[in-house]
This record gives structure tokens, sequence and C-alpha cells, in this order.
């Protein structure tokens, strides 16, 4: 591992900048939803990681394996975070065997580590995901049979090395995924709700909305209460990733159980006790509220979060200044129709535009239309996958953060990747570079090397679609 996965680049430093085959450590690609990737890169950099790429769909970053457990433990908006090993292009089927035949996959295991390989693949000449898996299972064990006369076993739930396989139009990367299981799962849900918002987003609009515990929060039809929960332990500075018992990297060869454990005791140590702002919960089905307590317990801040049993605009605000009314509502699609909601998405409107004046409103919905039944001019408009759906985060009120001009750009190209032609905008302005975030620097006019027999080295701008 330690000369496999080493970036060179070919653009000398400017201005003081230190580049990242100048340092010891790792070049890793942490995944998320497409337009979360600034408020993911804001987060690494805060948890000290300096050397930070944007990516499409998530961040490259730079370190050692230290910047590896700070990034799989303290990153709210991150799904899974990726350390990349080979990257080439294929012609014919066979041609993954053989590639990853010949990497020397000895230097990050032994026949004895269990082993599983996850896929994801489009517009490729494989067409199953789970083919191609299993040509790439086959081709680590039968050279671990070769060499040694035995080969691992196969662990889909535990595994000690966990393979991610990345095949878009024939190009190929192979990465060792350091999580494994993603990490928007917690584990403080009981059970699956109908219509469950996704931990790792709820977390991302919170801090789009720049919510760090610092004014009340009101949730009106919580449900699992995902966002009350998120938001108790952003206001408490509890990272995600405490209660988690098992990462995908404590199986490998190269692993500092004491570094793992000084990481993640700090994180520990900066946890707060108590909130400064309430956080309040509300639905009107005590069915969903039970869900919500229930999870609240799990996740550790029942005591934190007031849970209230009413409709929607007959609570009272929470003590304190006015703050955020946040609310993942329905979007007439997998509970409710449109025009049932009409009414509900009214009163919202009129909530904080009437009785709680002064507050403001971060909507996330899949369905605009609805969203403009609240009558409100809405400040900013996000747009985020959710699932098989395309919804948008609309804010609103004295407490939407200002936009500099960079931001404003992400804004509308969020909006814009709802297109095909948008998703290649987005692509091509956002070409590739490391910088010390958020300093921005100019993108590198030259080309970033790969080396195919030594590892992964990084990739050329990807060519346009079609």
């Amino acid at each position: 591992m330690d000369e496999q996965n080493k970036r060179t680049h070919e653009i000398p430093p400017q201005n003081g900048q230190v580049l990242p085959n100048q340092l010891p450590g790792y070049s890793y690609f942490a995944t998320c939803a497409r337009g979360v990737e600034p408020l993911l890169a804001q987060e690494l950099w805060d948890l000290g990681i300096k050397h930070i790429e944007l990516g499409l769909g998530g961040v490259h970053f730079y370190g050692p394996l230290e910047c590896l457990y700070y990034a799989n433990l303290g990153a709210r908006t991150a799904i899974r975070v990726l350390l990349p090993l080979m990257e080439f292009d294929i012609r014919h089927q066979d041609d993954l065997y053989e590639a990853v035949y010949h990497y020397s996959w000895e230097d990050h295991m032994t026949a004895d580590h269990t082993l599983a390989v996850d896929c994801n693949l489009r517009d490729s000449v494989y067409s199953h995901s789970q083919y191609a898996l299993l040509r790439v299972k086959d081709a680590i064990c039968d050279r671990f049979r070769e060499k040694t006369g035995r080969r691992p076993s196969i662990d889909r739930e535990w595994p000690m090395i966990a393979i991610n396989l990345h095949m878009n139009r024939n190009h190929v990367v192979v990465s060792l995924d350091t999580s494994w299981e993603s990490l928007h799962k917690r584990g403080y849900r009981p059970i699956q709700p109908r219509a469950p918002l996704n931990e790792a987003l709820a977390a991302a609009i919170l801090l789009r909305a720049d919510y760090q515990g610092q004014m009340p929060l009101y949730d009106p039809m919580c449900g699992a209460a995902t966002l009350p929960i998120e938001a108790a332990w952003i206001a408490t500075n509890r990272a995600p990733g405490l209660t988690r018992k098992w990462f995908a990297f404590q199986g490998w060869l190269h692993h500092d159980i004491g570094m793992f454990a000084k990481v993640r005791n700090e994180l520990r140590a900066k946890v707060r006790n108590k909130l400064e702002h309430p956080v309040v919960a509300a639905d009107e089905r005590g069915d969903a509220m039970h869900l919500g307590t229930e999870a609240a317990k799990l996740a550790g801040v029942s005591n934190q979060i007031e849970f209230r049993v009413e409709s929607l605009g007959k609570g009272r605000p929470p003590e304190g200044p006015p703050g955020w009314v946040m609310c993942n509502a329905p979007y007439g699609v997998r509970i409710g129709t449109t025009e049932v909601l009409r009414e509900t998405y009214k009163r919202l409107g009129g909530l904080v535009a009437g009785p709680w004046k002064g507050w403001s409103l971060a909507l996330f919905t899949a369905t605009p239309e609805l969203a403009r039944e609240t009558g409100l001019a809405f400040d900013q408009s996000w747009s985020y996958p959710n699932g098989a759906l395309r919804c948008h985060l609309y804010l609103w009120g004295p407490h939407v953060p200002l936009l500099d001009a960079s931001q404003q750009r992400q804004m509308r190209q969020s909006v814009q990747a709802d297109s095909p032609k948008g998703q290649w905008q987005k692509l091509g302005q956002n070409e590739r570079h490391f910088f010390d975030w958020p300093i921005h620097r100019p993108p590198p006019t030259g080309k970033i090397l790969k080396d195919r027999q030594r590892g992964f080295l990084g990739r050329d701008r990807p060519r346009r679609p079609g």
C-alpha cells in the first residue's frame, strides 16, 4: 500500500502550494450525493484534512491513515470512503479479469483475509453488476491460489478487505472500500419507515442552512425524526461514526489500531453534553412519534429533543430566539397526493409568514408545484437526489446564509444537473485539482498523470458524453 497509491502531478507548485506527492500518505475519494460535494469538502476541512479536491459525486482528499479515520468517523454527508488502487479502460470482458489478476493484492491482504466485492456499472461491456464483481473476486482468489495454494474466503457482512468496482463507459476504477456499509446508516433506526430521509442527506440539509445549533429548530412533520436527531448531533458536536461497530479498514494489514483509537477518543472528547437551543420534533401521528422517540433513544439524544404530538400550525414556538422551521414534507409520491397536500403546504407557508414571524423555513420536497403553494418567494433553491427522486431544498427567511459568487454558481449547477446537459456543464466546471480549502486556486492547465501498473494516481478530465 505504501507506494501504489501515490499521486504525481506535472504542474509546479503555485504560491507556496505543497503537492500531494511530496507528502506521505494516500489519495482517497469520499462519495456523497450529487450537489453535496462542497458541504463534504468543508466538513473534511473542519476535521483537519487540508488537501482536498472537489469531484463529481464526491470529494478527493490526500493524507495519511489518520485522515481516513477522521473522514469515516466524522463526515456527516459522506456515503463511503474509497481508496482507489487501479484505473484503466477495457474493451473486452476478459480485460477486467486480467488487470485485476496482475495487481499485487498481496500488498494489501493475505489468503487468511475475508473478501467482499461491490460493483456499480453503467454503459459498459458488462451488462450485469453481479457478473462483473464475480470476475473481480475470481481474479483475486485465483492469484492467491496460484501464489500460495490457498484463497481468501468471502464474507459479505463483515469483510476484512472490501473492494469497490466502478465501471462507466468501460472506464474502470478499482478501490478499497474503507467503510463497507454505507456511512449514512448511523444505527439509530429500529425499523425502516415508509418514506425515509437518508441520514447523510438530512445532515446536508442542516449544513446547507448553516445550522450549527446556534438557534432553535422545529420540525412540524418529523416522521422518524431523522432531521431532529441529526440536528441534535450537530448541535452537540457528536461525530456520526462514534457508535459504529465496524469499518472495513479495521481488517487491513496496515490498520493502525493506536492511531484509530486516538482519533476516536479525540472526537468523543469534543462532544457537548447539552444543547444551547431547543430542538423540537412534532407530528400529528402518534405512531410516527413512537418511531422517532425510539430512534432518538438509540441515537443517545432522547433527553435533548422535545417530542410533541400536534397538528401543523397548532403548536407554540420553542423557547428562545426565532430559528428554523425545517421539514421533509410529504411529496405526493410515496405519501399523500398532490391535491390533498396543497392545504398542508399553504399552512406551512402561513406559519412562518404569520404566527411564527421572524422564523426561517427550510423545506425539502420533490414537488416544486407544492412548494409554490406556500406563497413564499424563496431566497435559495438547491437540488439533490433522494433515492430515485430529484428533490429540492427551498430556504426562506432571515437566517438563510449569504452566498459568495462561488456558492451561487454551485446552487445554479445543482439545479442544472437535472438534465444531461447540465450534468456535463457541472462536470466541466469542476475540473479536478488539489487546493487548500477554502482558498480557490485556478485549475491546472496540464494533465494529472496516471500509472496503470503501480496504482491510481489520478485521471485526465473525463471525455464529453456522446
